[in-house]
């Protein structure tokens, strides 16, 4: 497992993961792709490969892969077995101190467990139940984080750190807070309380489409570029 590969794995776990060979199967219990997605060490075999696929297909859920940048030889073979892209992803990090300014005031809070207001917003952003149980299995040093504005809440986001790496997930803000700076004190108020914790990297994924999400985040200084891509069977 590579090292960003390991970050993904320890602060937004599947249910249940299964070897194949090389091949890593997981369960996602209704969670999204990312932790639903098969994962392979390497460059398998037709066979293996061919093993991976029946399991999938046997366990009743989609035939995916989630493929890194740097497994080009393993994305060929997807290929050329007709399997679609899907949501080509990047990592945007950045060291932690050049986010930990103090937010104005009032403006965060770290909370666990997440408040009912919080699930709210995250219901209207579409994060539901199954995420917010991907959130509640994370073993690593985990938090929310609350974000008000105007005197209310506003915003909600889930952190978690793996060694050194603060990793942002489900980042929310109601639409009626955006635009007023609520999300990068957000991000602030995370990387206060990861680098207390002795996190040295603050990290966000975002898909290559979210072309507004990816230039808040440079915006902060955060860099990157392509971590993974996801490969259907149609």
């Amino acid at each position: 497992m590579t090292e960003r590969a390991a970050v993904l794995h320890a602060t937004w776990p599947p249910a249940a993961t299964r070897q194949l060979g090389p091949f890593t199967l997981r369960d996602g219990a209704g969670g999204g792709k990312r932790v639903s997605a098969a994962t392979c060490t390497g460059v398998p075999q037709v066979e293996d490969l061919a093993a991976a696929e029946r399991q999938m297909h046997a366990a009743g859920g989609q035939t995916l892969f989630s493929v890194m940048a740097d497994q080009a030889e393993f994305d060929r073979m997807l290929t050329d077995r007709g399997y679609l892209v899907l949501d080509p992803t990047l990592w945007l990090a950045c060291p932690i101190d050049r986010l930990t300014a103090p937010p104005p005031e009032e403006t965060g809070f770290t909370v666990w467990p997440p408040l009912q207001v919080q699930r709210d917003i995250w219901a209207a952003g579409r994060i539901g139940p199954e995420r917010l149980a991907v959130m509640e299995r994370v073993e690593a040093p985990k938090t929310s984080i609350l974000g008000r504005g105007d005197d209310r809440p506003a915003g909600t986001a889930f952190v978690a750190i793996h060694d050194g790496t603060a990793m942002v997930h489900a980042l929310e803000v109601r639409k009626d807070a955006r635009r007023k700076g609520l999300a990068g004190w957000m991000m602030a108020k995370a990387a206060i309380w990861a680098a207390e914790r002795g996190a040295s990297e603050i990290a966000v994924l975002v898909t290559e489409a979210n072309e507004g999400a990816i230039a808040f985040y440079r915006g902060l200084g955060m860099t990157g570029g392509r971590c993974y891509h996801y490969r259907l069977r149609p």
